[in-house]
């Protein structure tokens, strides 16, 4: 059983997300930390980018704030080691595909393997061209994590049937950010899903709220929450831990 099994196993789970190296990466350590202790069941770290393509303006800002700091690949790759001495906690990579490309993709699924990372996201890799990646990543047990968006339609079942980890579900269009209300009929999309795969599925995109998180987390396997608690290090820095383990836990008591 893997350790993303593990997370939605008989439970639903919540999922935090942070830019690695926001505001360092020894505090990322932390931050993780908090999250588990606050209840998470998983965690996303953002390797950070200059041009992060789906993401809104606060998480923008937190890769250049990470990129200024000095985080590199391989430095988040030394930190996750350094924190799998202490935590088993699922840990799954967003990244952008350049950053794989450059970094050469065995070599990556290697590393991720070796240092426990679960998973990776790639929001810039359509599903018709992960095939290379996809066998390189199986290879060292690394589960690519499908995303399935409003615009998807016919291609929603093509992509559940071949998903691994867990399926983020898209909550809407546009870029990442908090949002007050979500049109999307996530419920349709779910039920297509179910209908050909057991792989969990888990709401992102614009879920900031304790209503929002009990609500999708009814209707999906999890729910995911990312520029809601990248504020909070934008507004705490160095002293978010408190603070992000306080909005987790609030979270986390909201799921259904």
């Amino acid at each position: 059983m893997t350790r993303i099994h593990n997370a939605f196993d008989g439970k639903k789970a919540f999922i935090g997300f942070v830019t690695a190296g926001d505001p360092n990466l020894d505090k990322t350590e932390e931050f993780v930390l908090e999250m588990e202790r606050a209840g998470a069941g998983l965690v996303e770290l953002g390797i950070p980018f200059s041009d992060p393509i789906a993401e809104g303006p606060v998480i923008q800002e937190a890769n250049i704030r990470a990129l200024k700091a000095g985080c590199t690949t391989d430095k988040l790759f030394d930190m996750v080691a350094r924190l799998r001495r202490k935590t088993q906690i699922p840990l799954v990579f967003l990244a952008y595909l350049n950053t794989l490309f450059k970094y050469g993709y065995e070599k990556f699924c290697s590393k991720c393997e070796e240092v426990g990372i679960d998973g990776v996201i790639i929001p810039d890799m359509p599903y018709e061209e992960k095939g290379e990646l996809a066998d390189i990543a199986a290879a060292h047990n690394v589960d690519i994590i499908s995303l399935i968006a409003p615009t998807s339609e016919d291609r929603i079942q093509m992509i559940a049937k071949d998903a691994t980890g867990f399926i983020y579900v898209v909550s809407s269009m546009g870029v990442t950010g908090v949002r007050s209300e979500i049109t999307t009929d996530v419920s349709k999309i779910i039920g297509l899903i179910k209908e050909v795969t057991d792989v969990p599925t888990a709401v992102g995109f614009g879920i900031n709220t304790a209503e929002q998180v009990h609500k999708y987390s009814s209707i999906a396997d999890g729910a995911i929450v990312g520029s809601a608690i990248v504020k909070i290090i934008a507004q705490y820095g160095g002293e978010a831990g408190s603070h992000i383990y306080d909005y987790v836990h609030e979270m986390v008591e909201e799921l259904a």
